[in-house]
């Protein structure tokens, strides 16, 4: 292509501080290096991810920086080394990797990539540890190593999923994130089998969506029923239409929700998945789980402070605690299929989706995401 090679200037959101609206500024973007590829964002969208790093509260800070991970593009070029895209190919950028070659990427069991795992302080690529973003020669730090709230990126090959270029962009640019996390949490990893109930603990989490897909998953895999475990009852309206069938508010309660739950079920439900990061509200999804074969599955991410308590006799029991990260999905070898499980209509997205603009509108989806207002976001780019 004639910008293979160049520095190419383009439109991106750069955020200057925390907290405060992010600009639309002119961004130089250069080349990509070894085993990087230049990818041309068509569409992106908003995840709470974004804006938590975004708030930056109780983690390190680093600014200037072009957030954004959840995104679908076209590659432009690729560096030295890069043989499995080449310019013109689809793409969704992902926030974990897939070298292909560690023990984690070797094995059938883990996702967990050493090289690519994600790293929310390294604000420079992997390769050199320098940025690929400038202003006017200062340099503006990335993201995940995504940083899809440009017009163009530069991104390790690792983290790109070369996908059907007959898929939509502005519809399955949203599997990269939260919806394959939730979906995988229930499909990979919890696995319930056909007629099994399964409870599900954090209803329509803003801006994650991953509650909503673990119950998406559990309706795939033909769970009789899903149990909506939240202290917000008007979420319960919302989770029907992901298949939640009956719903349990804590709060309703003076006994503890795990033992509402085992009544409710006759010994425990099937399968449990944890999508709110409450340290006790995993405890409770671990606890409800009946024994013999109950498999309670962690999603959410907890205070880097907060201890799990529970007897051991609950393992011994034969129930079984696992956690999860990005639903154990391989992003290079397994995210092509999710996207097909798409296009053959298995999987639904749409609904995920409450609002698209433009990306020179970005503020208005913070603004959105911070006020509660829907699940996702799209917004596209070149407007």
């Amino acid at each position: 292509m004639a910008t293979a090679g160049k520095v190419i200037k383009c439109k991106a959101a750069v955020a200057w501080e925390a907290g405060k609206p992010l600009s639309i500024e002119e961004v130089e973007v250069a080349p990509p290096q070894a085993m990087e590829v230049r990818v041309k964002i068509l569409y992106t969208a908003l995840c709470h991810t974004d804006v938590y790093f975004w708030e930056a509260k109780g983690q390190t800070p680093v600014f200037p920086r072009i957030l954004g991970h959840e995104a679908g593009g076209i590659v432009e070029s690729v560096g030295e080394g890069v043989t499995e895209l080449v310019p013109g190919d689809h793409v969704l950028p992902v926030f974990t990797g897939e070298c292909k070659d560690c023990a984690h990427c070797k094995s059938e069991e883990s996702n967990l990539c050493d090289l690519l795992r994600i790293n929310v302080d390294r604000g420079v690529m992997i390769g050199d540890g320098q940025s690929r973003f400038t202003i006017n020669g200062k340099p503006i730090f990335h993201f995940v190593g995504t940083s899809t709230f440009s017009e163009y990126t530069v991104i390790h090959v690792g983290c790109l999923a070369k996908i059907n270029p007959e898929a939509p962009l502005d519809k399955v640019c949203v599997l990269s994130c939260g919806i394959s996390t939730g979906l995988g949490a229930t499909l990979n990893v919890a696995k319930p089998k056909k007629g099994s109930t399964v409870a599900i603990f954090g209803l329509g989490a803003v801006g994650l969506a991953v509650s909503d897909t673990a119950m998406e998953g559990a309706k795939m895999a033909g769970a009789s029923r899903i149990i909506g475990v939240d202290l917000n009852p008007e979420k319960y309206e919302q989770a029907k239409k992901f298949g939640c069938t009956d719903f349990v508010n804590p709060k309703d309660h003076t006994k503890p929700v795990q033992e509402v739950l085992v009544e409710m079920t006759n010994g425990g439900v099937d399968r449990a998945v944890e999508c709110t990061g409450n340290v006790n509200a995993m405890i409770s999804a671990f606890e409800c789980v009946h024994d013999g074969w109950g498999v309670a599955v962690l999603v959410g991410v907890p205070h880097k402070e907060a201890v799990f308590k529970t007897h051991p006799m609950n393992f011994l029991n034969e129930r079984t605690l696992k956690g999860t990260f990005f639903g154990n999905y391989k992003p290079r070898t397994d995210l092509p299929e999710v996207v097909e499980m798409y296009m053959r209509k298995e999987l639904e997205v749409e609904k995920f989706i409450t609002h698209s603009v433009p990306f020179s509108q970005i503020n208005t989806a913070f603004d959105l995401m911070l006020k509660g207002e829907g699940l996702r976001c799209v917004m596209r780019m070149g407007e």
